[in-house]
């Protein structure tokens, strides 16, 4: 069983993950109260589930880009429950997982994948359709939704937690921009779960002394 962690927003995501099932699934704006309420989650819902630390086989947690503090908790947590359980850790970019939940449309093979960095702007992926699977094309950036859509000059999917505004920006494009609903633009931790199991089986692990965040430095740090 695999446990999966993202504290890269003001989001906290916490997801059990077998192979075949996902056994449990939580994520809530938690605001910036993740010290106080990520261990507290890990525990409810471990005891909803009848599980136990003991049983948990390997950990996946969110890399980012994200919030200094935010990456940094998660990280802490992931590789002390590592160290301790002496079991694998593997670490996923953020945009990875949000791109992960995002069907394949021939007629837009472009996805923007994002979610908020502070002060109006958004982290963005820029991914491309290849056999059937979103590609990483890049480092992720920052932009503002006006700059975002300034970008895009072909059919794009764009997938991530936004604001109402920035999804009503982005919506006036709507000839070569596609918003899912916010339902499927909410950044689950199963999505996470999954690509971090794919890893860890194929041996794929991170050591728990160099595992690092991804920080998109922007001369204007994103806030915590």
């Amino acid at each position: 069983m695999l446990l999966a962690l993202d504290t890269s927003t003001t989001q906290i995501g916490v997801a059990l993950y077998d192979g075949q099932r996902v056994l449990a699934e939580v994520y809530w704006q938690s605001g910036r109260r993740h010290t106080q309420e990520l261990a507290p989650l890990v525990a409810e819902v471990l005891a909803h589930t009848g599980f136990t630390a003991d049983d948990i086989q390997a950990i996946g947690v969110a890399l980012g880009p994200g919030s200094f503090t935010g990456l940094r908790i998660g990280l802490a947590f992931a590789k002390g429950m590592a160290l301790t359980q002496k079991i694998p850790l593997v670490g996923i970019p953020t945009l990875d997982a949000v791109a992960e939940a995002v069907p394949v449309d021939e007629a837009f093979p472009t996805l923007a994948a994002v979610l908020p960095a502070g002060r109006g702007r958004l982290a963005v992926g820029w991914y491309q359709a290849q056999e059937n699977r979103w590609q990483a094309q890049g480092q992720p950036e920052v932009l503002t939704a006006q700059d975002l859509n300034a970008r895009i000059r072909k059919p794009t999917v764009v997938c991530g937690e936004m604001s109402a505004e920035e999804r009503s920006r982005l919506a006036r494009k709507y000839k070569t921009v596609r918003l899912p609903s916010p339902a499927m633009c909410a950044r689950r931790p199963a999505y996470l779960a999954e690509l971090a199991w794919q890893r860890w089986k194929q041996g794929q692990t991170d050591s728990p002394a160099s595992l690092a965040p991804i920080y998109l430095h922007t001369g204007t740090p994103i806030p915590a």
